[in-house]
């Protein structure tokens, strides 16, 4: 699986991501610095890594996703290719307007940093379909700007499409219908506010994320 990671001023899970792509990938995810025009050659994924980019200056998300490098990731998302936005990557990818909807601030107007519990919604994509629908898995939030929101069309169409890819079994940030990370119309762009990246070992205490980047190393392996 070759994997990219944008890496903007501020982001501070690119290490992290890259580590958990490229141990499930097989071979090093490329960093690939905002001011770029263009990515690598020949990849499946993509991915926006959590951080605060731009130091979340003027909205989250909004100055990033208007990064040189940012037309390249859109226009490799409208070719059909992978894009896993997390965290700030999430709030990225909307204001990219590859995701519908919008990101506010959490309920209680505080950072919130612990692990949650998650429940699968759907196992139709390459993301999630190394779980089980309903399985319930834990993954670590760490955002202040985390609860989705979006007009009641958009709501009914990603119910009604199956493309809300996980719920909060504890919602801890006021996101409407429990929404926690929600897909493309294609299904091969996922934006999630947890941190899957961060729970891929033993030794983070959590391995909750582990299926989901197993899930698209076996999707893409057994594609074609």
């Amino acid at each position: 699986m070759r994997s990219a990671v944008i890496v903007f001023p501020g982001s501070n899970c690119d290490r992290d991501m890259a580590v958990a792509l490229s141990n499930a990938g097989g071979r090093p995810a490329q960093m690939v610095w905002h001011k770029e025009t263009k990515l690598p050659d020949n990849l499946d994924v993509v991915a926006i890594p959590g951080g605060f980019s731009f130091g979340d200056f003027l909205r989250c998300g909004a100055i990033a996703a208007r990064a040189p490098i940012m037309q390249a990731v859109a226009d490799f998302a409208l070719r059909g290719g992978y894009v896993l936005g997390v965290c700030n990557g999430f709030q990225v990818m909307i204001e990219a307007k590859i995701l519908p909807g919008a990101l506010m601030r959490n309920r209680s107007l505080k950072f919130i940093c612990k692990p949650v519990p998650l429940l699968v919604e759907t196992t139709q994509s390459f993301f999630t379909q190394g779980y089980s629908r309903g399985q319930e898995i834990m993954l670590p939030v760490a955002h202040h700007d985390g609860n989705y929101i979006a007009p009641d069309d958009t709501l009914a169409l990603l119910a009604k499409e199956d493309r809300i890819a996980f719920r909060y079994a504890e919602n801890p940030n006021g996101s409407l219908n429990d929404i926690a990370g929600i897909l493309s119309e294609n299904r091969r762009c996922l934006g999630m506010m947890p941190h899957p990246e961060r729970a891929v070992e033993p030794v983070h205490g959590l391995t909750g994320g582990k299926k989901l980047f197993e899930g698209l190393l076996h999707g893409m392996a057994t594609a074609v």
